[in-house]
């Protein structure tokens, strides 16, 4: 029932930085382990980066050095900053969180286009 919403994505070229942020669309109470994914043409939805209310991260080997995940408990919401963007990059990049006593619901954004050119 908890629906989340990314901004931030658009067009950057090779080397260069974006900001996303992911909230829920209304207030809830809490919002367990929240991460990003994302799913370029032809290719399976992959983890990006996961992110525990203890802030304890986790990244996939192609964001580590370049991408942080970072969160606001008090917001619930969940940013990625990405930086030395390369072209391989490009994806929609979803925003997921888990949810309920047991994070036993799985909520998730819309997706948001990040293309990195050459």
């Amino acid at each position: 029932q908890v629906q989340l919403v990314e901004s931030g994505g658009g067009l950057v070229q090779a080397g260069g930085s974006l900001s996303l942020s992911c909230a829920p669309t209304k207030s809830t109470d809490r919002i367990n382990t929240m991460g990003w994914y994302r799913q370029a043409p032809g290719k399976q939805r992959e983890l990006v980066a996961i992110i525990t209310r203890g802030g304890i991260t986790n990244y996939a080997d192609s964001a580590k050095g370049r991408f942080t995940i970072s969160r606001d408990n008090v917001k619930n919401t969940v940013y990625l900053q990405m930086n030395s963007l390369k072209p391989e990059d490009t994806a929609v990049y979803y925003c997921n969180g888990r949810y309920g006593l047991r994070s036993q619901y799985d909520a998730w954004g819309q997706g948001t286009q990040v293309t990195v050119s050459s």
